[in-house]
């Protein structure tokens, strides 16, 4: 019988280790990994190849396909070229039935499911004051139990496959075979067991050959399910890339099965399906991914256009000002970026807010200023912060383009510089997020006083960009700015003041304080540049030619 209970909870860590896969390749994805994988993936050839050589290597379709979906998922692989890897996955899966077909017996890379989550337990440990190292340990964990989830819904149905009777359907059609072996690799969720038991059939004599191409055609096809369950709730670009997967082998199935008896001439041209089934069965299932390849690679800029129209990229339209104002006229140009900005800064900091997990303030009664942040807007991540730069920079560029006058250009310069450190702020936060919390989770009194602090600071400054960009224009920001900004340059004293008691008195240690000092240098500087960023907004646009083009927050 079907162990549902043990199938339920390897599709649980299955899933789990696919959302750990994909955020550790996102953490770990620095420059170099960006140029590596662009490098063996940058051309149909090479990424048709690099599918073909890693399923090889790891013996796993499934292991590559999720992969791809991980890289696709975190932006380091086009989708042209992700559908091309899958075409060359499926290709290289093949060796399987050649090894099994050859020497009897599939290597397993199941087995490596437990030492490799230990490995990467371990790293957590021994390593948990590097991030990086961090991450990779994370990595390792995902794919272990990407690996023991497929491990689990494939044992859990082995007693189910193997009470399957595959003699009771021998005249009922090619057609039929062909769903046994999609439903066969589905439930055992790899295509290389799939293809073994198949082989198996096939020597013991209760399929032949013809039998036997027909349940490969179908497990072609049902090996898409692991790919297409790796992107349950992913982005348009991870569905996008599943699809594909689906198409290729679906349609390879489509244009192979009617004309069987063809590629059984060809196949005797090498073996003879009468003594040497098994291995006749083994070139077929690589001549049947030959042919897909041949067929979908001319096709692969169309395919992706119809994937990405079937599923585009949701994108929420985070402008409010610059996106509907002309940059070829200039006073209004100027005014829109500065609003922008404004709201570039309300939406940093609330997204700020929620990833340090502050309270959320209650809606003021009355109608708010533009500049304020929308209750439309649906909840933001840090990519949608960068996109939002990039298209206030590129709107900025577009005004710059056009003749401006004096007082424009003095106005627009520090607005740009408050974007940019807006951003730098943003940046430096975010970042320093893992290095707060965990600073809260010790059990040093001292410690948990100054994660408090921490939040209690950013709250105020919250609160202080939420009171400044509902009105800009009100003659009390400047007392109440050089308010925040004081305040700042005097907890920042404080706690060092603070840190050097507390070492003194052996309250804390020195590696602590030495996190604690970081810390708090890297928060202030951003609580400052946010300041000062709203000053620069505010003091030129209320003071026409006055100091609009001060130094910005970063000195610049």
């Amino acid at each position: 019988m079907l162990d549902g209970w043990k199938f339920l909870a390897g599709l649980g860590i299955f899933l789990f280790g696919m959302f750990m896969l994909e955020e550790s390749l996102r953490l770990l994805a620095g420059r170099s990994l960006k140029a590596l994988i662009r490098r063996f993936t940058n051309t149909r050839a090479r990424a048709l190849a690099t599918g073909i050589l890693t399923t090889a290597v790891l013996q796993s379709s499934s292991a590559v396909s999720l992969m791809v979906l991980a890289f696709v998922g975190a932006g380091l692989l086009t989708l042209g070229n992700a559908i091309t890897v899958l075409m060359g996955a499926m290709l290289g899966t093949t060796c399987t039935a050649w090894i099994v077909a050859l020497f009897g017996f599939s290597l397993k890379i199941d087995a490596l499911a437990l030492p490799v989550i230990g490995i990467g337990g371990l790293g957590l440990i021994v390593f948990g004051s590097s991030p990086r190292f961090i991450h990779l340990s994370k990595l390792l964990v995902a794919f272990g139990f990407l690996f023991l989830g497929l491990d689990f819904m494939k044992t859990s149905v082995e007693a189910f496959a193997t009470t399957i009777d595959l003699g009771r359907l021998p005249d009922l059609g090619l057609w039929v075979y062909m769903l046994a072996g999609l439903v066969l690799t589905a439930v055992m969720q790899s295509s290389s067991a799939a293809i073994a038991v198949i082989l198996t059939t096939l020597f013991a004599g209760i399929i032949d050959f013809s039998q036997g191409t027909a349940m490969v055609v179908g497990a072609n096809v049902g090996t898409t399910v692991t790919i297409l369950i790796g992107a349950i709730g992913g982005t348009p670009a991870k569905k996008q890339a599943a699809l594909s997967s689906l198409v290729f082998n679906l349609g390879t199935a489509l244009v192979v099965l009617p004309t069987l008896p063809l590629f059984a001439r060809v196949i005797r041209l090498a073996f003879d399906p009468a003594t040497d089934a098994v291995l006749s069965i083994a070139a077929f299932h690589t001549l049947f991914n030959l042919v897909g390849i041949v067929l979908f690679l001319p096709a692969v800029g169309l395919l992706t256009r119809s994937l990405e129209r079937l599923f585009p990229e949701e994108r929420s339209v985070l402008t409010r000002f610059i996106s509907n104002t002309s940059p070829e006229v200039p006073e209004a140009a100027t005014t829109a970026l500065r609003n922008e900005v404004l709201h570039q800064l309300s939406l940093s900091l609330g997204y700020i807010a929620a990833r340090y997990q502050l309270p959320s303030r209650p809606a003021p009664p009355v109608a708010v200023p533009a500049a304020a942040v929308s209750a439309e807007i649906p909840p933001i991540g840090y990519a949608d912060l960068e996109r939002l730069h990039a298209e206030i920079f590129t709107f900025y560029a577009h005004v710059q383009a056009h003749e401006i006058g004096e007082r424009e250009a003095m106005q627009l310069e520090p607005v740009i510089r408050s974007s940019r450190s807006a951003m730098n702020a943003t940046k430096n936060l975010h970042e320093l997020v893992a290095e707060i919390e965990d600073i809260g989770r010790d059990d040093n009194p001292f410690l948990i006083k100054a994660h408090q602090g921490f939040k209690q600071r950013l709250e105020q400054l919250r609160d202080t960009v939420d009171r400044v960009c509902r009105e800009p224009d009100d003659e009390q920001v400047a007392t109440v700015l050089e308010q925040a900004l004081q305040a700042a340059e005097e907890a920042d004293k404080a706690f060092i003041r603070a840190c050097s008691r507390a070492i003194a008195r052996n309250t804390i240690r020195e590696h602590q304080v030495t996190r604690l000092l970081m810390a708090n240098r890297s928060f202030t500087q951003s609580h400052r540049m946010v300041v000062l960023s709203l000053q620069n907004l505010t003091r030129g646009f209320r003071t026409p030619g006055g100091n609009g083009a001060a130094p910005g927050p970063n000195g610049e």
